[in-house]
């Protein structure tokens, strides 16, 4: 029974770094760490699928904080908080006292007597995202130290100017799925292909999130954008020596159709070039709107002399068999559905709309599991007991 194998799967591998750990960055995490998440996710999964309740917390706060907009990330982080119990809390900080100058020490404390999780989403300024959540976790550090909190909450990354590990981790369960197994990954190749948009501000999170991680799963991990559109020189970096530590491969290309040759995935997928996020940081930094106006225009200039960097039946002929797996984190720009032109023609969309659908559906139970590996040093005990005891969720 599948529900067996995971539970002796998740207690065989002893992953217990998962324990009391935030969960920022998937590079920060071991293999068998990264291996125990999918797991514990595949598992929740089944469990909901055959009415078994999963909520072991009476109560509780998942307090979650967007500083930028979010349908998916949003909805699963509440679906998430739900799955195991605790309700959640949406901190607007236009509504709370960091509008008149409360310390972000002061209000994390706050925010945190009663709570379990923070989930926080800041991908707008580069540089400073990631920073934040830190300054997050050294803040609830110092409260649990002086006896203000009961326990440390952990925190978990919704996306931040690095990496958007939450995604990328429901990615690789969703290609873990369709191809039967991690180990079936090893020498597929992946193109994380930039792909053209009438937008020019979506941040770099998802194809560094993808070439951070899909380079240690052993694939062949091709980068494809136009000149001028490159990501962070140091996960660039990361990426490389993942490839040589996992046996695959990375490389980067300035010619879309070379990434999709004989591709088994693709992702195409838009995002800002870096010296623009650079400038742009500092701009929304300054407030300087005049100059923000400026920046967009020479952008979008920019970004519509690469209009056939776009994906089609043409492109996909070129993967192999013509039949690679399509991705996207979605919301896809669809070519004459949400823009008149945009990432992905609207044929080759609805071909691949339901496995984007199944693709996006694993994202709250990845968030689930990083939250139930936080929580609990041998999580197998305790989804153990949640099995036996088979309390119906829907009676």
């Amino acid at each position: 029974m599948m529900i067996n194998k995971l539970l002796k799967k998740i207690e065989n591998r002893q992953a217990n770094q998962l324990y009391s750990k935030d969960f920022l960055l998937t590079w920060e995490k071991s293999l068998k760490d990264l291996e125990q998440v999918l797991d514990i996710a595949q598992l929740l999964k089944l469990m909901r699928e055959i009415n078994i309740s999963s909520k072991v917390f009476n109560s509780g706060l998942a307090i979650s904080i967007f500083r930028d907009n979010s349908t998916r990330t949003r909805f699963s982080y509440a679906s998430a908080a739900n799955l195991l119990g605790l309700e959640l809390q949406d901190l607007e900080e236009s509504k709370s006292q960091i509008a008149h100058g409360e310390t972000l020490r002061e209000t994390v404390n706050m925010i945190s007597f009663l709570s379990d999780f923070v989930g926080i989403r800041d991908d707008m300024y580069l540089g400073a995202g990631n920073t934040y959540m830190r300054e997050v976790g050294e803040a609830l550090d110092d409260g649990y130290a002086q006896g203000v909190l009961p326990h440390r909450p952990g925190i978990i990354n919704l996306q931040c100017d690095i990496d958007h590990p939450t995604q990328s981790m429901a990615d690789l369960l969703h290609l873990k799925n369709h191809f039967g197994s991690l180990e079936a990954l090893k020498g597929k190749k992946i193109a994380m292909s930039w792909a053209y948009s009438p937008s020019y501000g979506k941040p770099l999170s998802v194809p560094q999130g993808i070439i951070g991680l899909m380079t240690r799963m052993g694939m062949d991990v091709v980068l494809a954008h136009p000149e001028g559109y490159g990501l962070i020189p140091d996960v660039m970096e990361i990426a490389e020596k993942n490839a040589k530590i996992s046996g695959g491969s990375f490389k980067v290309v300035h010619q879309m159709d070379d990434a999709f040759k004989n591709a088994d995935i693709v992702y195409p997928k838009s995002w800002a070039p870096y010296q623009i996020m650079e400038q742009r940081t500092v701009l929304l930094q300054k407030d300087d709107q005049e100059g923000l106006q400026k920046l967009e225009q020479e952008a979008l200039t920019n970004n519509a002399k690469y209009q056939d960097w776009h994906c089609d039946a043409q492109k996909m002929k070129l993967t192999k068999n013509g039949e690679a797996l399509y991705m996207h984190c979605l919301p896809a720009d669809i070519s004459g559905v949400s823009c008149e032109k945009g990432e992905v023609s609207a044929d080759v969309f609805e071909k691949y709309r339901i496995e984007t659908y199944k693709e996006a559906g694993y994202k709250p139970y990845i968030i689930a599991a990083m939250m139930f590996a936080n929580k609990y040093k041998n999580p197998e005990k305790t989804l153990q007991k949640l099995i036996s005891k088979a309390s119906f969720r829907v009676l």
